[in-house]
């Protein structure tokens, strides 16, 4: 794309407002600035768009906004699932610039005749996805950039299942955003005409309730909570989280639940953290101050859109936090052990997580006669197995998580839940109360069981046209040249998962690898550990992690240098 001649192109169309204009005009001068705000089109990809809030062709603003839902309506209009009143769900998390996004959104699917139900305020991703179904409806859209900086937001596409949508119908729709090539194409009403016209409605109230009532339901031993006295540390981080969050604890009994005050009310520049994530220790620093001066027990902090939840647990006067990994394995554990001591696991319990997720699950779920199933990284994935087995009743779903923080057991949903994670991590804390442990117990005790497994994770911000560069740069270095040792063990097997490919490195036998096409490549030793890298799907970085079966933190140091070294 010629970035000039876009930028310019925006300054003079009359489609744009004066507001947007002003901002360009400030650019003048600043070609560094123009080439990044309009080198490409924010591309809308298999999950949706996400990137920085600003004027632009690569930004995110309300004309990105109305060419990627213009794509959708096309696309819905198109399907043989549509009916005439078939509505889009929408909600949107705490960020700048959400509620405008979703209002937009309505408004373009709205002057294309498809009905939309909208929430009146900001609501958790995953009670996005259970609406979707709840109220028949052909699609949904939440405005969110789950843990991102401030400056970024983002918009996620749901099918009628509830799940984000996968292949072929994600790049199908890819297909109708890119036809888009011209703001003449899209169309949109003012929200008077949208109401007049019975296409613009506020989502029923009761749906807060039958969600909260689904989330419940996940309980194992409910009888336990109202007698447990286990102190809990909550934190929102300005995000959705909090009204569910402490709604589903407060209903199902705890009784000793602390907000952190600071950061309970929603706020999209999230002031008291640099990084809303609760993969980072850093946002944990005023939940884990309040969680010393209650002496608290567990604590819990969930991520802007709330599907995603880091937990952090006390033991021996220290507060330990669990990775996403840690924290899968025991809610893993209580749920099989807890489902199996009552006589009702079902003879075809599957548990499934992602290539880049911790091997210790694997093992788990043969211990209990389970089917471990592992599906690419991106929660869309997990939500599509759910789909088949409700389709097919081959197998039973117990739970689904991936190391980065999201979980979900139960079907009501098709993504992620911190709300439901939440209350389930409090309930094995309860759990194990009664038996003198705590959940860090709970984790050696797994290590001792089943494997000192240890996880970890590095990720390379490579910002701009050179940063996208050096990503394609790298994975093609890593795909032509890939490493034959790492840590002072041989690879054994090489997967591509962008060429479809397992490879066998001293047979040199080939096979597939049975999942869809991705930027991936896996490298597996002779002594069990393995390496992953990835661009991101949804930042500017390249991520790499490791997995080791014994070793510690020693053995994952000696993969990651190794690793460095190929990548450089």
């Amino acid at each position: 794309m010629d970035y000039m001649k876009a930028y310019e192109t925006w300054l003079n169309d009359p489609y744009i407002d004066e507001t947007t204009k002003n901002e360009l005009q400030a650019l003048q001068g600043n070609e560094a600035e123009i080439q990044d705000r309009f080198f490409k089109e924010l591309e809308f990809g298999t999950g949706g768009l996400r990137g920085v809030i600003g004027a632009g062709t690569n930004r995110l603003n309300i004309y990105t906004i109305r060419r990627a839902t213009q794509g959708l309506a096309n696309y819905i209009l198109a399907s043989d699932a549509y009916r005439p009143g078939m509505a889009v769900a929408i909600a949107h998390d705490c960020r700048r610039m959400s509620p405008e996004f979703s209002t937009e959104a309505a408004l373009v699917l709205n002057a294309n005749g498809i009905k939309t139900y909208i929430f009146d305020s900001l609501r958790p991703t995953p009670l996005l996805s259970f609406a979707v179904r709840e109220l028949g409806c052909i699609a949904g859209i939440v405005v969110t950039a789950s843990h991102n900086p401030p400056e970024y937001n983002g918009y996620k596409v749901y099918w009628s299942d509830g799940g984000q949508c996968p292949y072929p119908r994600d790049e199908a729709i890819i297909d109708e955003v890119n036809k888009i090539t011209d703001f003449a194409m899209i169309k949109t009403l003012t929200l008077a005409d949208a109401q007049a016209q019975g296409l613009y409605h506020i989502a029923p109230p009761a749906i807060d309730d039958a969600f909260i009532a689904h989330v419940k339901s996940c309980c194992q031993n409910p009888q336990i909570i109202p007698q447990s006295d286990i102190k809990i540390v909550f934190t929102p981080l300005h995000g959705a989280g909090n009204v569910s969050v402490q709604r589903a604890l407060r209903e199902v009994g705890f009784k000793n639940v602390c907000v952190v005050t600071e950061q309970e009310t929603p706020d999209g520049n999230f002031p008291t953290v640099s990084y809303p994530n609760p993969e980072d220790k850093k946002a944990f620093a005023l939940a884990l101050k309040l969680a010393t001066e209650k002496n608290a027990d567990i604590v819990l902090a969930t991520d802007p859109d709330a599907d995603r939840v880091g937990v952090a647990v006390k033991h021996n006067s220290q507060y330990n936090l669990l990775s996403g990994n840690q924290l899968g394995v025991i809610l893993t554990e209580y749920l099989l052990s807890q489902i199996q001591l009552k006589g009702t696991l079902p003879a075809n319990a599957a548990v499934i997580s992602t290539i880049v997720s911790t091997d210790m699950t694997r093992t788990i779920a043969a211990a209990y006669g389970a089917t471990y199933m592992e599906v690419l990284t991106g929660f869309k994935f997990i939500g599509e197995k759910i789909k088949e087995f409700e389709e097919s009743n081959a197998h039973s779903f117990i739970i689904g998580f991936e190391e980065s923080y999201g979980y979900l057991t139960g079907t009501y949903a098709r993504d992620k839940d911190a709300i439901a994670a939440s209350l389930l991590a409090c309930e094995a804390a309860a759990h194990y109360r009664t038996q003198g442990k705590t959940l860090y117990d709970v984790l050696q005790d797994l290590y001792a069981k089943y494997g000192e497994y240890r996880e970890s994770i590095e990720s390379y911000t490579m910002q701009g046209v050179a940063g996208l560069a050096d990503i394609t740069r790298i994975m093609a270095t890593l795909r032509d040249n890939p490493p034959q040792s790492l840590g002072g063990s041989q690879v054994i097997e090489v997967r591509d998962y962008k060429n479809n490919t397992i490879r066998d490195v001293k047979s040199g036998a080939v096979r597939e690898t049975n999942l869809p096409t991705s930027d991936v490549l896996y490298y597996v030793t002779a002594d069990g550990s393995w390496a992953c890298v990835r661009p991101s799907g949804t930042e500017p970085k390249i991520k790499v992690y490791f997995g080791v079966c014994g070793g510690g933190a020693a053995r994952m140091t000696a993969l990651d240098t190794d690793m460095r070294g190929y990548m450089h």
